[in-house]
């Protein structure tokens, strides 16, 4: 129990010193990371079972070789492929509002380093040490959260193709 708290204290602590924006990149992460939590899970468990029912549809059918064969073909794809890709452009938007955030942080901090040469002149680097590690912390977090969902966000997209790919060779003429 004592651990956790200690976890949780310097969690806090890391949040205070670096400003009110890292409860807004704390809150795009989590969702960015839900997000591609989830298409992880379906990539796994629920597409297997589409890919099955759909190679079982098509596979039922007798006639595959007319021209309306072909579209309820390209239909089933279609379907396939927009089902891998739901989410994905959220995630990357998330991704991409990351660093935007850490900016906001990053002028937000240097507002009050600003506020306290005002008033204090600019011989005080205690008083502006505050401001600055509100400027600084922000960036940081902001660009290793939108690094830590690039790489899933691009890997996620190539797990859509090659499962659309996938698709296309197993529905073949009979």
């Amino acid at each position: 129990m004592v651990i956790i708290y200690d976890a949780l204290d310097s969690i806090l602590e890391f949040m205070e010193l670096g400003g009110g924006v890292l409860w807004w990149i704390m809150l795009v992460l989590f969702m960015m990371w839900s997000f591609i939590i989830e298409r992880y899970w379906y990539f796994q468990v629920l597409h297997p079972r589409r890919m099955r029912s759909v190679v079982a549809a098509w596979d039922a059918r007798a006639d595959t070789t007319s021209w309306y064969a072909k579209r309820i073909r390209d239909a089933m794809i279609s379907e396939v492929a927009e089902s891998l890709n739901r989410g994905l452009p959220v995630i990357k938007t998330l991704v991409a509002i990351c660093p935007l955030l850490g900016l906001l942080g990053t002028v937000t901090g240097m507002i009050q380093v600003f506020d306290v040469m005002g008033l204090t002149g600019t011989g005080n680097a205690r008083a502006m040490a505050g401001g600055v590690s509100k400027a600084t912390v922000p960036t940081m977090a902001g660009m290793v959260a939108a690094l830590s969902g690039v790489y899933f966000a691009s890997r996620l997209e190539q797990t859509s193709r090659v499962e659309t790919e996938k698709l296309e060779d197993l529905l073949q003429h009979h």
